[in-house]
């Protein structure tokens, strides 16, 4: 019997790895493909697939015999490189978890991150390096395993910090193998949500590939896109809806350290790139810089936004000056790997302000509070089934089963469904502002201003913006007597929140607007402070 038991396992195993489908399998089948074909491109570095191949498998070999394993949590701190994009197939070609985060959180965001996602191991770049160490020193996290990014040329070792670029340098490029299931956990990202401390997304590589897929059919992409990459990666927006799916069908990656409009638009030029993401702030900034008008862009032809709407404006003058692109809007969060709904290049002046419909392996519904489906353009929550659904919140089984009830996923926006299908998204349903691309919870701000000695009351908004779309603003009551400045409440909110999260806008009020049973009323404030950028 045991070994009848034993034979039974056996084939199981096999039939498993013979049928799997994870991230490193689908890089192992591009260079299948196209060995000789460009891959990724980082400065001066042009890498085929094969060399990007042989690179993964230096860097997981490198990795494993440092005692990294499968389950292994290790969190990524960079800008944009080439060594980002290898420890993101590195460490699920071995099993590894990748926590990416945001480069422009402050220590004590990286101290919680670390301590509640049970950092083991952690790579940054030399900039964010000291970041990481400060984290770690205040929790006393055990971090076994620290790697410099992007150091194959240093001279000098940081302390307790091992060069990335030693493991690629003495290891083999032979193949790596690993026991992973496509449902195994690949990435676990953070999101501020609308709680005060973020939340760890789980996406396994199964939820990852079948949201590639619904990247490739809904943006029309195929192998022959010279796509770049300028948005952080550490976003599952540019790594998700973009790289991944790029990597995936072979097209030719271009990978920018920063999204600068000049660096962008010199890269198009010269690259002859073909596929361009940017949030609506970031096309604005190309669109107005002296470089739009002196570059050749011609060679773009698909071209995508999401985040937030396109100011109509925009749009129309982007489609006069780019004739021969075509525009997307991508919608969607984290939690969803992150895209749920498109709105195609032929609907975007008519359904201008729409999410789209939703992508090919999702279906949506309009709920109410009590979950039920609403009719046709009436308002109510939405909700999605797809297998692009993160696996739970990282530690939280409440917050897993909250966001689940009734088997669909609670995106917590609200909107409403037209008669043709289309998404309308008409608010945030806890008041989450979205600021240049990046989620801030308006209750993590307001929790810190009622730590201010002189605020009495402090309610904090999205406003219009004409560049960030919507500004962090601070509506503040002093207490009476208090003669606090709004330039000390900038100074406060600077030392105590990351730089994104700091109010752009802070103005004074006798009382905050509430409804009988003392809510406060924020679509009172947003209508009161909308014009606050003009």
């Amino acid at each position: 019997m045991a070994n009848e038991m034993a034979e039974r396992k056996q084939v199981f195993d096999l039939l498993e790895r013979a049928r799997r489908n994870t991230l490193s399998d689908l890089l192992v089948r591009t260079r299948s493909r196209y060995p000789d074909k460009p891959a990724i491109l980082y400065k001066d570095k042009r890498l085929t697939y094969q060399e990007l191949d042989d690179l993964v498998n230096q860097t997981a070999s490198g990795l494993r015999e440092d005692g990294i394993q499968k389950g292994t949590m290790l969190a990524v701190l960079s800008n944009n490189s080439l060594d980002f994009v290898v420890l993101n197939f590195a460490l699920a070609r071995i099993g590894a978890v990748m926590v990416p985060l945001n480069y422009m959180l402050n220590v004590e965001d990286i101290q919680y991150i670390l301590q509640h996602a049970g950092i083991e191991g952690v790579a940054a770049s030399e900039a964010y390096a000291p970041s990481i160490d400060e984290a770690a020193l205040r929790n006393e996290s055990i971090i076994s395993w620290r790697y410099l990014m992007d150091s194959s040329d240093r001279t000098e070792v940081r302390e307790n910090w091992k060069p990335l670029g030693e493991l690629q340098k003495t290891t083999e490029p032979v193949p790596v193998e690993a026991e992973i299931l496509d449902d195994d956990l690949a990435h676990v990202l953070y999101t501020s949500g609308t709680e005060s401390k973020p939340k760890g997304v789980m996406l396994t590589h199964k939820n990852l590939i079948a949201e590639y897929v619904s990247s490739v059919i809904e943006g029309q992409m195929d192998a022959a896109d010279i796509a770049i990459h300028a948005l952080p990666l550490y976003h599952s927006a540019q790594l998700h809806v973009f790289l991944g799916p790029s990597i995936y069908i072979g097209s030719t990656g271009i990978i920018l350290p920063q999204a600068t409009p000049e660096a962008i638009l010199a890269t198009v030029e010269k690259e002859k790139a073909t596929q361009l993401f940017c949030p609506p702030t970031v096309w604005i900034a190309l669109l107005r810089h002296p470089d739009f008008e002196r570059r050749d862009l011609s060679s773009l032809k698909k071209c995508y936004y999401g985040a937030a709407i396109m100011p109509r404006e925009i749009l129309k003058e982007l489609t006069e000056k780019l004739p021969q692109a075509r525009f997307w809007n991508f919608y969607g969060q984290t939690e969803v790997a992150p895209l749920a709904a498109a709105l195609q290049p032929e609907d975007q002046l008519w359904k201008l302000g729409s999410a789209g419909k939703p992508v090919l392996h999702v279906e949506t519904k309009i709920v109410d509070e009590k979950d039920v489906e609403v009719p046709r353009n009436e308002i109510g929550e939405i909700v999605h089934r797809t297998p692009h659904a993160m696996k739970g919140y990282l530690h939280d089984p409440e917050k897993t089963a909250e966001a689940f009830r009734g088997g669909w996923f609670h995106s917590g926006d609200l909107g409403f469904m037209d008669e043709e299908g289309y998404i309308t998204i008409i608010d945030r349903k806890k008041d989450m502002i979205n600021t240049g691309g990046v989620n801030v919870s308006s209750r993590e701000v307001e929790e810190t201003l009622y730590e201010l000695e002189g605020v009495s009351e402090a309610a904090v908004i999205g406003t219009p913006d004409p560049y960030w779309i919507e500004a962090v603003t601070a509506i503040i009551v002093p207490k009476q007597g208090s003669k606090i400045t709004k330039e000390e409440i900038a100074r406060f909110c600077k030392k105590r929140l990351s730089k994104y999260k700091v109010p752009k806008y802070i103005e004074f009020a006798d009382t905050l607007p509430k409804n009988p049973s003392g809510k406060l009323l924020k679509r009172t404030l947003r209508e009161t402070y909308k014009d606050l950028a003009n």
